[in-house]
Parts: C-alpha cells; sequence; structure tokens
C-alpha cells in the first residue's frame, strides 16, 4: 500500500506543476523530488549512459551528494553504452568510481537476489525511444520482478518518450515472447517507462502476478505530443533524432537480409543490400567497434534509400511505415532468403510475415491490428501520468 499512496502523491504533485514551463524536465534533473528518500538508504543503480542530472551523470551525481551507491546494473550495451546491440555485457569494476557493475545483458537479464542483497532502494534512470522491440523495457519487466520477489521498492526516475505521438503495430503473442518482446503491448506503445511500470503492475504482467512496490518521479511540463530530442545518444546505433523517428519502422529490416546501415555513421537512416543496383543510392557497411563489429553485408557495397532528410522533408511520424519492407520484398531477388527466424520475434507474431509474402498491402496489414489495437489503447489510459 505504501507505493501506490508515493504513487498518486507524485501523480498530484505532477499535475500541480504542469506546463510551468516551455520544455520537459527530466525527472533526475528534479533532485529536491527524491534526494529525501534516498538519505541513509544502500542504493541499487540501474543506468546507462543516459542517466543524467543536467551534463552529470547519474552515479557521479549521487556519489558527490554522498549517497551510500553498493551497486550498478547495466543494461544492453553497457553502463557506459559503448557496446553495440546484443554484445554480451560482462560484470565488472566501473573504471571511473570504482563501483561493482552488475550485467543484466549476458547470462542473466534479471537481477539476483545475491545481487540485491544488502540493498533498501533501486533507482532505475534510463532513456527510453518508446518502442517494443528496444530493450530497456524488457529489462524494466525483470528489474520489477527482481524488486517484488525481494520486496525491494523501485524508484523510477521519468524521461520523455521521443515517440510517445502515436501507437501502432501488432500485439505481441505470448508465443513469441523474447527479450526484444516480453509484454503483450504494441510495437510502438506511446508510453513513458514510468507509465508502462505503472501498466506491468496493473495488468498483473509480472511472474506469479507479483507486485513492485514502484515511486515515479514524474516529468515536470509534458505531454505525449511534445517533441523531445533526446540529448545523449540512447545506443550506439541510434546516433540522432532522425535515426531514432525512423527507428520503429526500420527495425524490422533486422530480421531480413536488408542493412539498415549498421556498420556506418548513419545507422537506421539508410535500406539497402549488394543486389539492389537498380537503386541510385548506395553506402559500405564496413567493422566498428562499439557499434558493429561484423554488419550485414560487411565490407559491399549496397545499394537502396537514403533517408538522412527524413525529418527535414516530412512531418514527424505519426504511425509505423511498412512501405520500404514491403517494397524490398517485393523487388527482393532470392525471396526464400529475405526473412530471418528474428523477423517473428521483432513482429511479435508470425502473420506480419505471412501478409508481406501474400502481397497484401500497408492498409489491408494495418487493418489486422485495429481491434486489438483498440483494447490497448483503453487499456493503457488508466496508467497514464501525462495528458496525450
Amino acid at each position: 500500500m505504501l507505493g501506490k499512496k508515493f504513487q498518486f502523491i507524485f501523480v498530484l504533485l505532477y499535475i500541480s506543476v504542469f506546463l510551468q514551463a516551455q520544455s520537459p524536465l527530466p525527472a533526475a534533473d528534479q533532485t529536491n523530488l527524491y534526494f529525501p528518500f534516498l538519505e541513509g538508504k544502500h542504493l541499487g543503480i540501474v543506468a546507462n549512459q543516459t542517466s543524467r542530472i543536467g551534463s552529470v551523470h547519474l552515479v557521479d551525481s549521487l556519489l558527490n551528494a554522498g549517497f551510500n551507491i553498493q551497486k550498478v546494473f547495466a543494461p544492453e550495451h553497457g553502463f557506459r553504452g559503448e557496446s553495440e546491440a546484443g554484445a554480451v555485457i560482462s560484470n565488472g569494476i566501473d573504471t571511473i568510481t570504482g563501483l561493482p557493475l552488475l550485467s543484466l545483458h549476458g547470462k542473466t537479464k534479471k537481477p539476483t537476489a545475491d545481487n540485491l542483497q544488502g540493498i533498501d532502494l533501486v533507482i532505475f534512470d534510463i532513456q527510453d525511444v518508446g518502442v517494443r522491440f528496444y530493450t530497456y523495457i524488457s529489462t524494466l519487466a525483470y528489474v520489477m520482478e527482481a524488486c517484488a520477489e525481494n520486496n525491494i521498492p523501485l524508484l523510477i526516475l521519468d524521461r520523455p518518450n521521443p515517440n510517445a505521438n502515436y501507437i501502432d503495430g501488432p500485439i505481441l503473442e505470448k508465443e513469441f515472447k523474447s527479450f526484444v518482446g516480453l509484454l503483450p503491448i504494441p510495437v510502438v506503445h506511446g508510453m513513458t517507462l514510468g507509465e508502462m511500470a505503472l501498466m506491468i503492475n496493473g495488468e498483473g504482467w509480472l511472474q506469479n502476478q507479483l507486485q513492485c512496490t514502484v515511486h515515479i518521479i514524474p516529468i515536470k511540463n509534458y505531454t505525449h505530443q511534445m517533441i523531445y530530442q533526446i540529448p545523449i545518444s540512447p545506443s550506439p546505433n541510434l546516433p540522432n533524432d532522425n535515426a531514432i523517428a525512423l527507428y520503429p519502422s526500420l527495425c524490422f529490416f533486422e530480421g531480413t537480409a536488408i542493412s539498415i546501415g549498421r556498420g556506418t555513421e548513419f545507422p537506421f537512416e539508410v535500406i539497402g543490400y549488394p543486389e539492389a543496383q537498380i537503386k541510385d543510392f548506395s553506402f559500405q557497411p564496413q567493422s566498428i567497434v562499439g557499434k558493429s563489429l561484423h554488419p550485414k553485408s560487411e565490407n559491399q557495397i549496397c545499394y537502396g534509400v537514403d533517408l538522412r532528410e527524413f525529418s527535414k522533408k516530412q512531418n514527424r511520424p505519426n504511425k509505423l511505415n511498412l512501405h520500404y519492407l514491403i517494397d524490398f520484398y517485393s523487388t527482393y531477388p532470392n525471396k526464400n532468403q529475405f526473412f530471418t527466424d528474428f523477423f517473428n520475434l521483432l513482429a511479435g507474431n508470425n502473420k506480419l510475415q505471412e501478409q508481406i509474402k501474400a502481397g497484401l498491402s500497408e492498409n489491408e496489414i494495418r487493418s489486422s491490428w485495429e481491434p486489438e489495437l483498440i483494447t490497448f489503447k483503453l487499456k493503457r489510459k488508466q496508467y497514464l501520468l501525462y495528458p496525450d
């Protein structure tokens, strides 16, 4: 009950100050709202390079303020954000602070009871991009579950979602549950991680319907329709706002033979493959340490589409774009090798692949999502902290 009380206290506090300034203020910057809760606590921190108070890392700031951090938990890409997608993160010691680092993207994706021993409070502060297969949502769910099992409260420092202005895509089916899709939500869900935590608790999505005691520090002056420019790249292959806006649609290509520019300086802004020589644009993926050690079509010239001017030429996306996926499948010379096994995990079902193979139009595919999306949107409303 204590956790629910704090949730409502912070919601009321948020409403009282909402829209008093011009731009969103992430929760981490509002130290007066959560520093009092940290006094005398042994802290565990789930963080990466985006976890900042102003320009200073959250961990450094808390240490400088005299708080007792026991352990740091590192998600995909690592605590300092220096590892490529899918890379195994190892336990170790942070060279800057000397704190023990425990991996949540290796053999262990969920903190163990031993990991949490001696910790009174876990703080979660990571910049998300609002897409189901971006794995920080899965990390949040596993951390919530571990905290619930060990009776440790979780403090979430909420941050804006740069893709919160729309909701789209198929709902994940349980048969396709994986670390790139852990929850029964659409591809683009329109929620912050704080709101998602409320939904995870409210819908009973933790193992054995456990409930995590969650305290949420809300973003100040924020709505889901606000344009938010992330000050620090949330992961090595999302280097700018344009890539972040294109990511929900282009990530489907990760489950195909087509490159989306990993191994270049513009990942998630281009699409192509070596045999597509009818295209005017070309690029050559190469090994880049920390970003893509062995990218798809490495050292081969790929021909395709350049979307680096996308955000300048078009309005902010308000739906998933399946046009590129359908177009590249229709022109790919060996269709039996177009999709990989990973595609269905990204889609969250096996229907999308079959719909594309059957030649369905983008509108026909989208209409098949609508009934479940309507249900999701109704559920979502009760967990929102910020206006749409």
